[in-house]
């Protein structure tokens, strides 16, 4: 139980831009910011990030960072977003839904490279996601995401770590990434009211999976639902019955974005004290941040 417990503080931890730092579950009583050592080694991190990025030719990627204690759910990504060359902030920021605590709402920030990795929760270890997409899924994305009135638009009103993925009472960042995809690629888009439900109703029609986390006992259920950032309220009582959430989570969504365009390409970073590993394709890297034949592995300069 001890175990689960900690999985479910893990998705409460997908909020905001620095919850890794918060360690616990009090994300808006402050943070521990991470030591000068530290906060140089993943600028570095992210020095090679936005050196794939460049290096790709395109202008736009999904990324995400590792989260917290969700190891025991298979999932080794929590908080994606959109990396913009062309960002309104600086080149590759990246825009993202985040938790405002001072507003105790959920908002769209740009946030450069740097900030986002700094934002990872294990400073030993760690791990970026970079999904490219062909040329013309990265151009229509690119409209929308810099659209913002669109981004505001999809913006749901309450944060909820584990939201429901087809429901419109809580949001979270995932979900909002999946319902800028569906209003960029499904067409035409109108700022309607109903915007979110549309994109949702496209995203079941063309048969997005949302991420399933199987608490393996119902007692649990009623656990999350006692946690920060957490609900229940809004999943289907099916999914309560065999204490399961869908959530959209990083790995749902580079999945759906793999089958629906295979030439598609990712790039995998991961660091540790020592390196930076840079891997080439869809089959991930070893637990532990473990080279493979062929990955690109970068030492670390110490401050």
């Amino acid at each position: 139980m001890t175990i689960v417990r900690r999985g479910l503080i893990g998705l409460a931890c997908t909020v905001g831009a620095h919850c890794a730092w918060a360690g616990s579950l009090n994300y808006c009583q402050g943070q521990v910011e991470p030591g000068a050592a530290v906060q140089d080694r993943l600028i570095q991190v992210a020095g090679v990030v936005k050196s794939e990025l460049e290096r790709s030719g395109q202008t736009l990627a999904l990324v995400a960072r590792s989260g917290l204690a969700l190891q025991r759910f298979d999932h080794r990504y929590s908080h994606a977003g959109v990396s913009l060359k062309a960002s309104p902030n600086t080149p590759w920021s990246v825009r993202q839904l985040y938790y405002a605590c001072d507003e105790q709402r959920p908002r769209i920030f740009d946030q450069g490279m740097s900030g986002f990795v700094l934002g990872a929760n294990d400073p030993a270890e760690g791990y970026v996601s970079i999904v490219l997409l062909p040329a013309e899924a990265a151009s229509t994305l690119e409209r929308a995401a810099l659209d913002e009135i669109r981004a505001v638009q999809l913006l749901g009103a309450t944060y909820s770590a584990n939201a429901y993925a087809f429901g419109l009472r809580y949001q979270n960042c995932n979900q909002w990434l999946a319902e800028l995809l569906a209003s960029a690629w499904g067409g035409a888009w109108t700022a309607a009211d109903d915007a979110r439900d549309q994109a949702q109703q496209w995203l079941k029609a063309e048969g997005y999976a949302p991420s399933v986390f199987d608490l393996g006992w119902r007692p649990l259920v009623w656990l999350a639902g006692l946690l920060p950032w957490l609900h229940t309220d809004d999943h289907p009582s099916e999914d309560l019955a065999r204490a399961q959430f869908r959530v959209s989570m990083p790995q749902s969504l580079a999945a759906f974005v793999h089958h629906r365009w295979p030439e598609a390409t990712h790039i995998e970073l991961c660091y540790t004290a020592l390196h930076i590993v840079v891997h080439q394709g869809w089959e991930p890297i070893a637990p532990g941040c473990l080279p493979a034949d062929g990955d690109t592995v970068l030492a670390l300069q110490k401050p």
